[in-house]
């Protein structure tokens, strides 16, 4: 018998330029029983796929063996969260910022151009008689610098 194809296919199968069912006749023909002695030495390169296929079978007490194991009888709770636990992640990003705007506030006030960190000065002066003008409460004219000090205005001065 002549195996001129099977030995063409090979030949394809070794330069990698098989198609799927070429390699499926080459597995096919070395499944068989009689086997040219010059190919014989290839069998168990196509053979080995299904031989491992039917050794990896698993048993039929597998599925009850797993599910036995896997059998909880303990009913899963479902944890409450309360709405503080909820928010809880938010409280503390929210106390972070409130932290770096404190620290902030505090270097722009120690870098500051007048390093001057008294309290900010209020200047009054009490009269002892009544004003007959504009009353202070209708007509505020004080007025508040950058730099926390009171200014005030003449017609508070009357």
């Amino acid at each position: 018998m002549d195996y001129k194809y099977i030995e063409q296919l090979l030949e394809r199968y070794w330069n990698d330029a098989t198609t799927l069912e070429e390699e499926a006749i080459l597995r096919s023909f070395f499944s068989q029983e009689d086997i040219p002695a010059s190919l014989v030495q290839y069998k168990p390169l196509f053979t080995l796929a299904q031989a491992e296929k039917e050794e990896c079978v698993l048993g039929a007490d597998f599925d009850a063996a797993i599910l036995e194991l896997v059998d909880d009888s303990q009913p899963v709770k479902a944890k409450t969260v309360s709405l503080r636990e909820r928010f809880m992640p938010l409280f503390r990003a929210v106390a972070v910022v409130a932290v770096f705007l404190s620290l902030g506030q505090a270097a722009q006030v120690a870098f500051q151009s007048g390093t001057d960190n008294a309290a900010p000065e209020v200047a009054f002066s009490v009269k002892d008689s009544v004003s007959t003008g504009m009353s202070i409460a209708k007509g505020d004219s004080v007025k508040v610098d950058t730099l926390k000090k009171v200014i005030l205005t003449p017609d508070i001065l009357k």
